[in-house]
């Protein structure tokens, strides 16, 4: 029953950063300001609003760059979920540790 702890005392730990390196890996996923610049529409910042990405879905007639830019915006999408749930995550990890620890 202890090295059972111990495994879930690891996985644990390890599930926080876990959702932090598939966030990372998703957001360098998502070039939409690459796109931008690539097809010669001028972006201030690179990071693009997923409110402007929409808009050039919308108005652009070029098929390639539409379904680049929906590409984008589900790996942003899919950033944010993943960023959501290592926050959510952070809280109950902490806890276990300290329930662990004056438990055992």
């Amino acid at each position: 029953m202890p090295e059972l702890k111990e495994y879930l005392l690891a996985i644990a730990l390890c599930s926080p950063l876990f959702f932090f390196i598939v966030a990372v890996g998703f957001r360098l996923l998502d070039n939409s300001a690459s796109l931008f610049l690539d097809n010669e529409i001028l972006v201030d910042s690179s990071y693009v609003s997923g409110d402007l990405i929409r808009e050039h879905i919308e108005s652009t007639e070029d098929m390639k760059l539409k379904k680049s830019l929906k590409k984008a915006l589900v790996f942003r999408k899919l950033h944010n979920l993943f960023m959501i749930l290592a926050v959510i995550s952070l809280p109950p990890v902490i806890i276990a540790c300290f329930l662990v620890t004056f438990i055992a």
